[in-house]
């Protein structure tokens, strides 16, 4: 099914006001659910607005809330995501942290008792827009095994920083700290592919392909195994210990637990201001050289170009922009439920195109 990305955030904005949430927290929701959809990050796009929607009726997710700072310094804060959608949270947070970063260099903000956030890169990506290097990290309840365990002991806890490039659109890289992101064994799993024998790894410690043990039976597998295990914990330091939020199995699932029940998310935002460390014009100079560099390298049979971290969600976006978003069915699906959550479905929704 083809939508214009105008008409997917419209749908969004709309469900989301539905079940209470102010005219401005739905709009930051929308635009980074359906920024995930435009650069081909469908797990983390508006495949989750019915989830959302859930909570936010439900009372787990305050539709009101407006995150507030608890404490700050001059280049540090944390933020109460007091129960809200963690994107309105997360939006916050990181502005937070771009201000501070522009009157010290470089400021770090965490955000604890929020919802869901969603796409880590989405909010790098605003912070590169206007000058900052910005690096993000988030954590979840445990679903990522560590080297040698027998069960999950670390979320897949994102990590993603971008890089402003003058004239362009960010450097930005936006991963899980897990093999892979848990949507992915579930996508994978409902449309009947297979699991790749690197993604999880069973009850009895060793790697698995049965996509039906998980969440319950089976964990997924750390990325690059103890290199993504110490990532995903430097995120859980930084997201939830380091600003007091809740850690590891005292956080929530916004999926599978009651929908009155808070989820407890957590994440940081570190932003660095490019014009008080540099020049600006000398560093667009020096990072022009190294894309430049990247770009020549010599390339395997088959492969047209070396790509930078974010080249093609950047040309999805450019595809969407002009074409319209390509919804996969699982997204359909879950965007049918989220309008019978809403009460209204869209004219597009509905047909079979």
């Amino acid at each position: 099914m083809h939508v214009s990305i105008d008409e997917l955030r419209q749908f969004c904005v709309a469900a989301f006001t539905a079940v209470g949430v102010p005219i401005e927290p739905a709009r930051v929701a929308a635009d980074a659910l359906v920024t995930a959809d435009a650069t081909g990050v469908f797990t983390h796009g508006t495949k989750l607005l019915a989830g959302y929607l859930r909570k936010l009726q439900g009372g787990g997710y305050r539709a009101t809330a407006a995150p507030t700072i608890e404490r700050e310094g001059p280049a540090w804060a944390v933020v109460d995501g007091q129960s809200g959608l963690g994107q309105a949270g997360g939006e916050f947070a990181v502005r937070a942290a771009m201000r501070k970063a522009a009157q010290t260099g470089i400021a770090y903000v965490g955000l604890r008792n929020t919802g869901h956030i969603g796409a880590a890169g989405y909010y790098a990506a605003l912070a590169a827009r206007e000058g900052f290097i910005c690096m993000v990290t988030g954590n979840d309840m445990p679903s990522v095994a560590a080297p040698g365990s027998r069960g999950a002991v670390l979320g897949s806890n994102p990590l993603a920083y971008a890089i402003p490039v003058t004239g362009g659109e960010p450097i930005l890289l936006d991963i899980a700290t897990a093999a892979v992101a848990g949507g992915k064994v579930y996508a994978a799993h409902t449309r009947g592919e297979p699991i790749p024998p690197t993604w999880l790894i069973g009850p009895d410690g060793l790697p698995t392909t049965n996509g039906s043990l998980y969440p319950a039976k089976a964990s997924l597998a750390p990325m690059a195994g103890h290199k993504g295990y110490g990532l995903g914990l430097w995120c859980e330091i930084l997201s939830a210990v380091l600003p007091g939020g809740h850690a590891t199995w005292q956080v929530g699932s916004w999926i599978f637990d009651a929908p009155d029940r808070p989820s407890w998310h957590n994440a940081s935002f570190t932003a660095i201001d490019v014009n008080a460390v540099a020049p600006r014009a000398e560093f667009d100079q020096r990072l022009a050289r190294l894309i430049d560099e990247i770009h020549a390298a010599p390339t395997a049979d088959g492969v047209d170009g070396v790509l930078l971290p974010g080249e093609r969600e950047a040309q999805n976006l450019r595809r969407a922009s002009d074409e319209g978003i390509a919804l996969p069915a699982d997204v359909v699906e879950k965007l049918r439920a989220a309008a019978a959550i809403a009460g209204a479905a869209p004219t597009w929704l509905a047909s079979n195109d």
